[in-house]
């Protein structure tokens, strides 16, 4: 199914494309195939010229980097011929840094962006490269390995500016728990959120020099701040983050009716719970302390400091299997999701969180495509995803593997080369998180929000996003890890962002109905 689908996109591509080059020749949007050909371009018949990328990457550097690079480089030789300038930015860095990058004109090649980040405002300046081209010439293995509902949910203003990076149509939400302490204290299997808590308590009562709690407290992570983070798995109500400002849920969309809800308008009482429990938790030195402070969360739990810890996807992420018990010995990490393994459950528009694009300034377009079209390939994926085998990781199979202890190659291909056909599974994983993982592959399992295949084009209120973004890191994550006293933080927030919420809350709407209209 997958490959039927994927081919028939492929010639849906091949066949925009020759019909963008015959009719659009003059388009000041249309992507590098239809302009003058770049420094890169394929000379017919020969050997390809040597291209270096400059690709920018979140996070940092893996230790073993280095190696993987060489690797890469030596098997692109003798066919594209190119070499990689990974530059790795910080996540507390990431929105403002690649911003300047992009607005300034740095000469970038492939760059990770993403709707929580500043994918549509980017997109709107005109800073990305539409792929639609590029992708028929020179990404047909790209194409091949993503199914047809990933990029019809993933364009941006009805093109794709950028190529999305996903294994799964719904995104895992997990707490990581200390197994270990868990079972010292005979509790059981956690099951409910409920149970979670309790937990924590017993944590709190027993272990002085554990914190219970650690959720992110920093501006570019807000959705997973401890009460913000219960949204991704309640389902009744669904409270779904907008399309207008990503992160947040002060606009939010429910009941798949296709209205914007604004919590200034009316409190939710639902999402007003959850800010007062983060609060009580806070005072009673239940959540890290310095939640805001801390830049590196990830860093903090595998210390072995904290025995509950609010994260992304299923199960518990390679790196932390084998360094907590580093750093605590006989210590264990176990995931904990309270998403329904149900059908018809949760709703989904297949819209990924990460994406890779290519700036409208680089020099090497197709190069960029040639290179991500390599990824696509099971052994280059397996490379820059898991390392060099024997060195980082063991294959298991055709879709699992399991990192090796001395390895130096953290996972992320989330990064820039995720894709549901090749990515494989841990070993490690518990059997719970494989058949999440595995439950939500299955698109039927999920339903579709009537807003599938809507972007939102924040052109008309730049300026607002860019106020009320502002406003909005200042209370945010204080009032959803309950550092401060809700009430008074809440109104902090809505007399200094009220006027603009509400402009950016009418375009989206407006926006949004006139998607619907032709639907």
């Amino acid at each position: 199914m997958k490959k039927t689908l994927a081919v028939g996109l492929s010639v849906l591509l091949i066949m925009l494309a020759l019909i963008g080059c015959s009719s659009n020749s003059n388009n000041e949007g249309s992507s590098e195939t239809n302009a003058a050909p770049s420094s890169s371009a394929p000379a017919t018949g020969g050997k390809l010229d040597p291209v270096t990328l400059k690709i920018i990457l979140p996070g940092d550097r893996p230790a073993d980097m280095d190696l993987i690079i060489e690797e890469a480089e030596k098997r692109m030789a003798d066919t594209i011929n190119v070499k990689l300038d990974l530059v790795f930015v910080p996540f507390s860095d990431l929105a403002s840094k690649t911003q300047v990058m992009l607005a300034s004109g740095e000469d970038v090649d492939l760059i990770f962006d993403a709707p929580w980040l500043h994918m549509e405002q980017m997109i709107a300046a005109g800073y990305y490269e539409p792929l639609e081209d590029l992708l028929a010439q020179y990404g047909q293995d790209a194409v091949a390995v993503r199914s047809q509902q990933m990029f019809d949910a993933n364009k941006f203003q009805g093109k794709i500016y950028a190529l999305p990076l996903g294994n799964s149509h719904l995104d895992g939400r997990t707490y990581l728990v200390r197994k270990d302490l868990r079972e010292k204290y005979g509790v059981a299997p956690i099951k409910s959120y409920d149970e979670l808590l309790a937990f924590a308590y017993k944590i709190k009562e027993n272990e002085k020099n554990i914190i219970p709690i650690l959720a992110s407290g920093q501006p570019g992570m807000k959705d997973i701040s401890w009460g913000a983070f219960r949204a991704f798995m309640t389902s009744d109500p669904e409270i779904l983050r907008s399309d207008a400002l990503g992160q947040s849920i002060v606009l939010h969309y429910k009941n798949n009716d296709g209205i914007v809800y604004n919590l200034f308008d009316e409190m939710n009482p639902t999402v007003w719970s959850w800010i007062e429990e983060a609060r009580k938790l806070y005072k009673e030195g239940l959540i890290h302390p310095d939640v805001l402070a801390i830049k590196d969360a990830n860093a903090v739990f595998e210390s072995g400091d904290v025995a509950i810890y609010a994260t992304n996807n299923f199960g518990v992420p390679t790196s932390m299997i084998t360094s907590v018990p580093k750093n605590v010995p006989g210590a264990e990490v176990e995931a904990v999701t309270f998403m329904p393994l149900e059908k018809g459950k949760m709703t989904t528009s297949f819209k990924q969180a990460n994406f890779q694009a290519i700036p409208k300034v680089s020099k090497n377009k197709e190069r960029a495509m040639m290179f991500l079209n390599w990824t696509a390939q099971k052994e280059n994926y397996d490379l820059l995803a898991y390392g060099i085998e024997g060195r980082n990781y063991e294959a298991m199979g055709d879709d699992q593997y399991k990192t090796l202890p001395d390895s130096k190659y953290g996972y992320f291909p989330y990064a820039w080369v995720w894709n549901p056909t090749l990515d494989r599974l841990n070993a490690g994983l518990d059997p719970e998180s494989i058949k999440h993982f595995k439950f939500n592959t299955v698109a039927d399992n999920l339903i579709a929000s009537k807003l599938t295949g809507f972007s939102f084009n924040p052109e008309p209120v730049a300026n607002e996003v860019s106020l009320y973004n502002a406003i909005e890191d200042k209370y945010y994550s204080s009032l959803f890890n309950g550092v401060s006293d809700p009430t008074e933080t809440w109104n902090k927030l809505k007399s200094e962002g009220e006027g603009y919420l509400k402009k950016i809350q009418t375009e989206l709407q407006k926006q949004i109905d006139e998607f619907l209209a032709t639907k």
